[in-house]
């Protein structure tokens, strides 16, 4: 990471998966995914775009068995890399919102980089699968994201008929409300918070 570029690379390698993620908090929406789960290729590649960041995020995982390992670790890896690339969070706003609509689904996020994990998910039922894809593994992968970038994620769905639509929203509120709040405050003078430190 430099100061103009804050950028992190992070890799894990199990006897599950390989998954490798960089990422430029500050950057202009260039996705390089390529994960063997087609559909969080998808996710992914929105979670980039819509969030202007750039990121190549490739991933090597046993869906021969189901996508539950490959999509779990990249939410492990994927924060990782967002909190490395965060450093001391000096300048950051902190908190960001989204309200993000998808036809007929709607979606709000808002997270907090309070160094505090927590997920809390009030999304309505989903069918059981997009495709091939297990949607209860989108739980999966936004709990483990927060654990590992340690933020407060609230994902909110009011309304919506539509699964894909509802994910979609989702991945795209997600990206918003964290640009907001990774984006630097010339008026913020160290980090946003009376204990002093966010890490």
């Amino acid at each position: 990471m430099t100061e103009k570029t804050r950028y992190a690379k992070v890799e894990r390698k199990t006897n599950e998966t390989q998954i490798s993620v960089a990422i430029n908090l500050d950057g202009e929406g260039k996705a390089d995914i390529k994960t063997g789960v087609g559909f969080m290729d998808h996710m992914l590649d929105l979670f980039i775009k819509h969030g202007l960041f750039d990121g190549t995020i490739q991933a090597d995982g046993d869906t021969y068995i189901d996508d539950h390992h490959t999509t779990e670790d990249l939410g492990i890896v994927l924060g990782q890399a967002i909190r490395e690339a965060l450093g001391d969070k000096k300048g950051i706003k902190r908190y960001g919102t989204a309200f993000v609509p998808m036809d007929d689904a709607l979606a709000q996020v808002v997270v907090d980089c309070s160094n505090r994990p927590h997920l809390e998910y009030r999304v309505p039922a989903l069918k059981e699968k997009v495709g091939t894809f297990d949607t209860e593994l989108v739980h999966e992968f936004l709990w483990k994201f927060a654990l590992e970038a340690r933020m407060n994620v609230h994902v909110i769905v009011p309304y919506g008929h539509n699964t894909h639509h509802i994910i979609e929203a989702i991945f795209k509120a997600l990206a918003r409300a964290l640009d907001a709040a990774v984006e630097i405050d010339p008026r913020v003078k160290g980090v946003p918070s009376t204990k002093g430190l966010l890490t």
